[in-house]
């Protein structure tokens, strides 16, 4: 046999092997998707290897500086076992880092998984069904036009009791926080999902599957979602990224989590009063935050030129 009777022959390339070969193209979403691994490992992983209990009090031990502060100033009160410094109460810093990066990470994914479901939702129904799509288009349209902080921050002021009430401070707060991200940043992936479904519904196949009587909610799911899926998959990245904002501001305005349950936003918000002193308080948590948003960004920015088949193509 030849070989290019081989080629031939050859098992077709799995789609999502070319996804991947041209993302790795892209250096800023590698590096960017690197860094989101290392910080979710060393938040999760971290506090197994870092066994400090990030709420212990130790007054003796307060105000303790990095330890790369004596390159800088020999007189600065240093400790090895407390590589980040303390704060001025004796908590460890990078602990409550660690604690913090877990709770904000998981406000993250949980209101971006949210706010993709009701887009997805909310857009498929609208470029589907041409009796709902002005409806919905207006509702989205309304929701757009409130100011979004403001309207956070009213939630925050009418459900926080009950919801801590019932659920408890820290439970009561997330599903809060989470709900109130979640129902607040979906409207951008309505739109697109919307727009996609338009389009797609015209389609050959599209036409063939409704001409042999495929029901709506099997044409939705087998035929115009798996083809939405870019998109959607772009929209997930982005939202990650505004919820980790969003949870950081409310926090950075005291209406999130109580005071003894850290989050990035809630450290650089506990912080701000010793800034000059202690500088490096507010540096890490905004490095943490920062650095974490803009590797999302630039893994969203790879997956979109990934995802897209004539840029794939090339």
């Amino acid at each position: 046999m030849t070989d290019a009777t081989m080629n031939a022959v050859e098992k077709p390339r799995n789609q999502w092997w070319d996804v991947w070969a041209q993302f790795k193209t892209h250096k800023g979403a590698v590096a960017g998707l690197c860094f989101l691994v290392f910080i979710s490992l060393f938040v999760t992983i971290g506090p197994v290897l870092w066994d400090v209990d990030p709420g212990k009090l130790n007054i003796r031990n307060k105000d303790v500086r990095p330890i790369y502060m004596w390159l800088f100033d020999s007189d600065a009160k240093i400790a090895w076992s407390n590589p980040m410094g303390t704060d001025n109460l004796g908590r460890d810093i990078m602990a409550n880092i660690m604690q913090g990066g877990r709770i904000s990470l998981a406000v993250g994914w949980t209101a971006m998984i949210l706010s993709v479901f009701l887009g997805t939702l909310i857009g498929v129904l609208a470029g589907y069904f041409k009796r709902l799509d002005g409806l919905l288009m207006r509702f989205t349209d309304l929701v757009l036009a409130l100011p979004l902080l403001p309207l956070l921050l009213v939630m925050m002021l009418l459900f926080r009791d009950p919801l801590r009430a019932a659920f408890g401070p820290e439970n009561g707060i997330f599903i809060l926080i989470v709900t109130g991200i979640g129902i607040t940043s979906w409207m951008q992936t309505a739109r697109i999902v919307r727009g996609d479904v338009m389009a797609l519904k015209e389609r050959e196949f599209v036409l063939a599957a409704r001409s042999i009587g495929t029901p709506a909610r099997r044409m939705i799911t087998r035929h115009l979602l798996p083809n939405v899926m870019s998109p959607i998959l772009v929209s997930a990245t982005l939202g990650l990224a505004t919820a980790i904002i969003t949870e950081s501001a409310l926090s950075f305005l005291g209406l999130g989590f109580p005071s003894d349950f850290p989050t990035w936003g809630k450290i650089l918000f506990d912080s701000v009063d010793r800034m000059t002193a202690f500088p490096e308080r507010v540096i890490w948590p905004g490095l943490a935050i920062s650095l974490t948003v803009l590797a999302v960004n630039y893994i969203g920015d790879g997956l979109r030129d990934a995802l897209d088949p004539r840029i794939r193509g090339h």
